[in-house]
């Protein structure tokens, strides 16, 4: 099974993170997550989240680092999920392809629905920023 590599931006801002709803057309459609996307060929991980953060939610990174990484299967599909904290960008977020987006203090994550993957990460957050 072909193995998704995907660069995704816990992007936050004053015990606050910015999120977005996955269109209901998408794998794991009208379920929340970290905005980011597909690593293209050539590409490093972080040139991706810059490339994806800026076309999907017009954010520019000025700093992020490595959060976690994780390998998950959900049976139709494995993604390699690299996740980076992004603590320090320009612009304002908004989806510049129509999905949703909020800014969510970190300990109401648990109130949203995000793909099985993301939940270790929303767990994760929610004990560091405690």
């Amino acid at each position: 099974m072909k193995v998704v590599h995907v660069a995704a931006g816990i992007i936050v801002r004053d015990q606050q993170v910015f999120i977005s709803k996955r269109s209901s057309e998408q794998h794991q459609g009208d379920k929340w997550e970290f905005p980011g996307g597909k690593v293209e060929s050539g590409e490093s991980v972080l040139e991706a989240l810059t490339r994806e953060l800026k076309e999907e939610v017009n954010l520019e990174v000025v700093n992020a680092h490595v959060f976690h990484q994780l390998e998950f299967d959900y049976g139709d599909k494995v993604v390699q999920l690299d996740f980076y904290l992004v603590d320090n960008f320009e612009g304002v977020g908004k989806g510049l392809e129509g999905q949703q987006t909020e800014w969510v203090n970190i300990h109401d994550l648990t109130n949203y629905t995000f793909p099985a993957a993301n939940q270790v990460i929303v767990e994760m957050l929610v004990a560091q920023f405690a």
